[in-house]
């Protein structure tokens, strides 16, 4: 994933946005409570589908997150939001919850603006975000601590309490929803929130923030400051009042990320890269398989960390399926957005379709067949947007860089199988583990495979279904820590220990009689 500023210097390349979209991209970040023009880099923000700006952002500072963490300390002490009473504070992200519904409208459509997604999936975005919040404001209501068995005279509680300021680094693939699964949990937890949004798709964190403002949620508890990782980013790492980041977004700058916050020891939660196997045997339902595995890979026009690129099929239905499978692909519709009939939109920036365009150009070169797409589309009605075919790689290797590095894009490979336990070795010979897809009728080896296979979530007969009360990880060099379900809110707490004697006697050691021993 990548997080980098694009600057577009022709006017011809500029366009207003639509008319009910203008009120929201004014020229504010969103720093302790105060909306106030930044000072920092000038952000260009352009629709992918035309290739033209038609928003400009400046961005936050150094000064900016120094000035946020600190409202946000402030803020937390002022309000007492750590002390309200759960019910308390889960009131809030209910409204907020419920606003995030009633402008799902405005929403989807600044997220398709702002990322070129379709509005069918901006949509489901942002039904995924009001549900979040509201499932953590329920999760925090009836969240209890423990009390632990006792091994002596004394009763033994694990309570949790807040960490204070915790850095939120949010992806461009999908905004609003990641945007909630780090400020929901985060803020049910009692903690302000310091939130970095990418400066390719900052919209709609920006309109995040005023939805919790008109909420109820207290000023200076959400800053919201767009700007470049290198800038922002690594300030909200660095920041010595900072108590946690959690980070969506590439392996590399995760690594990079993580070692400033070792320096600190500091906690963070890295949701990172993936490669991720499907895989297909002999007596899956081809029907259901075909449409899992084009899911699976080209919807959000494959850029997502769980996208199934790497589809390994048993031989004895390779022919049938990559028939079908290539058949399917082809009929998907490549357009913009906006448009209702889309299923693959133009990816994020054209720098990005390009570089997805150079490993397949170089994945040919090495040997490689395209057995469809391969190329940007001939349509001249799609010249101008950052489109990219959904395309389908045979005659590779398990080991070539195509099938090694994530992508990020619309590229599936076919590799071919005989054996369950090369099989399970080829999944796992990578140096990700975050998601994995396996279509079968035999229920035994699905539940075999799902447990042999390096992943942190496993879908059998399905692919991409998520619940907000399912935990999220990722294995090896695709994370570190948790998100959703219970334990995400427990992720952004401080776990005591608290000892309570009933013994009412003093501690022998002391011996306080003096007495000889």
């Amino acid at each position: 994933m990548i997080d980098e500023l694009q600057v577009v210097d022709d006017p011809a390349r500029t366009a207003a946005a639509p008319a009910e979209l203008q009120a929201l991209l004014t020229d504010e970040i969103f720093v302790a409570g105060r909306w106030e023009r930044g000072t920092g880099d000038l952000i260009e923000s352009v629709d992918p589908s035309t290739g033209v700006v038609f928003a400009t952002l400046h961005g936050a500072t150094a000064a900016d997150v120094d000035r946020a963490v600190r409202g946000g300390l402030q803020a937390v002490a002022d309000t007492g939001w750590a002390d309200l009473l759960p019910h308390e504070r889960a009131r809030v992200l209910y409204r907020i919850g419920d606003a995030l519904d009633r402008n799902a409208d405005l929403v989807s459509a600044l997220q398709t603006l702002d990322t070129g997604k379709t509005r069918t999936e901006t949509k489901a975005l942002c039904v995924s975000a009001a549900n979040t919040f509201r499932y953590m404001a329920a999760s925090l209501e009836t969240m209890t601590g423990d009390v632990t068995p006792s091994r002596g005279p004394f009763l033994t509680f694990a309570t949790w309490e807040p960490m204070g300021v915790v850095g939120a680094i949010t992806p461009w693939n999908s905004p609003i929803a990641s945007d909630a699964q780090k400020i929901a949990p985060a803020l049910a937890a009692g903690n302000a929130v310091v939130a970095k949004p990418p400066v390719w798709a900052p919209w709609v964190t920006l309109f995040l923030a005023r939805l919790a403002q008109e909420a109820g949620l207290p000023d200076g508890l959400l800053s919201v400051l767009p700007g470049p990782g290198r800038v922002v980013g690594e300030e909200l790492v660095s920041h010595p009042q900072v108590s946690k980041v959690t980070f969506t977004g590439g392996t590399s700058t995760g690594r990079h990320l993580g070692s400033i916050a070792a320096r600190k020891i500091m906690p963070v939660t890295l949701e990172l890269g993936g490669k991720s196997p499907t895989i297909v045997f002999p007596d899956a339902d081809l029907d259901q398989t075909v449409a899992g595995l084009v899911y699976g890979i080209f919807s959000s026009s494959g850029q997502s960390c769980i996208a199934g690129s790497r589809i390994f099929v048993h031989r004895d239905v390779h022919e049938e399926l990559v028939s079908r499978l290539v058949a399917a692909t082809e009929r998907l519709v490549v357009g913009p957005g906006g448009d209702p009939r889309t299923q693959v939109a133009p990816m994020i920036t054209h720098s990005h379709r390009d570089s997805v365009a150079k490993m397949v150009d170089d994945a040919v070169a090495g040997g490689a067949t395209v057995l469809c797409g391969g190329r940007i589309p001939d349509d001249e009605a799609l010249a101008v947007g950052a489109y990219y075919l959904p395309t389908i790689l045979t005659d590779v290797r398990n080991d070539d860089v195509i099938c090694q590095e994530e992508i990020f894009g619309p590229v599936a490979t076919l590799l071919v199988f005989d054996d369950e336990d090369d099989l399970v070795a080829q999944a796992n010979d990578t140096v990700f583990g975050l998601a994995c897809g396996i279509w079968t009728a035999d229920f035994p080896r699905a539940w075999r495979v799902a447990r042999a296979v390096k992943a942190g979530t496993v879908w059998i007969n399905t692919y991409k279904q998520f619940s907000i009360s399912t935990p999220f990880a990722g294995l090896k060099e695709s994370g570190i820590g948790v998100e959703k379900g219970r334990e995400g809110i427990r992720s952004y707490m401080h776990q005591k220990s608290i000892y309570v004697d009933l013994s009412g006697r003093p501690l022998p050691w002391a011996n306080l009689q003096g007495e000889e021993r």
